[in-house]
C-alpha cells in the first residue's frame, strides 16, 4: 500500500513510461499521507483493445487509480488525485487530432482484508 496504476490507451505512442513512473513516486512520496516510500507501488498497463464512446473518432485515454488503505480525509484523497493528474496532464503524449480524456480515481482498500509482508 498504496498501489497505483495508470492505464492508457496503445494509441498514445511513445509514452514516457519510465520518466512518468519516476515523476509520479516522486510526488506521491513527498506528500505525508505516504509514509515509507518502498510501499509505494506504481505500474503502467496499456490497453490493446479499447473503444472510447461510440462514435468513430480519434479519441485516447489515459486512467490511474491510487488504491490506499481507508482512513485518508476527503481533503488528502483530493491532494493526491490532483499531484497524479498534474504529472499525466504534463507528460502525457497529446497527438495532434486526437482527443485524449485524463481521469484520476483514489480508492480506499479494506483494512481488514488486506495482507502484506516484506519477504
Amino acid at each position: 500500500m498504496p498501489h497505483l496504476t495508470v492505464e492508457y490507451s496503445a494509441n498514445l505512442p511513445h509514452y514516457p513510461e519510465a520518466e512518468t513512473l519516476t515523476a509520479l513516486n516522486a510526488t506521491l512520496c513527498d506528500h505525508p499521507q505516504v509514509q515509507d516510500e518502498a510501499d509505494l507501488k506504481t505500474r503502467f498497463i496499456v490497453a490493446d483493445s479499447f473503444e472510447i464512446g461510440t462514435v468513430p473518432a480519434n479519441r485516447a485515454f489515459v486512467h490511474a487509480q491510487l488504491r490506499l488503505l481507508a482512513g485518508r480525509t476527503p481533503e488528502a484523497k483530493k491532494e493526491l488525485s490532483e499531484r497524479i493528474a498534474a504529472v499525466l496532464r504534463e507528460r502525457t503524449p497529446k497527438p495532434q487530432g486526437v482527443m485524449v480524456q485524463l481521469s484520476v480515481e483514489v480508492v480506499d482498500m479494506d483494512r481488514g482484508s488486506y495482507a502484506k509482508e516484506r519477504l
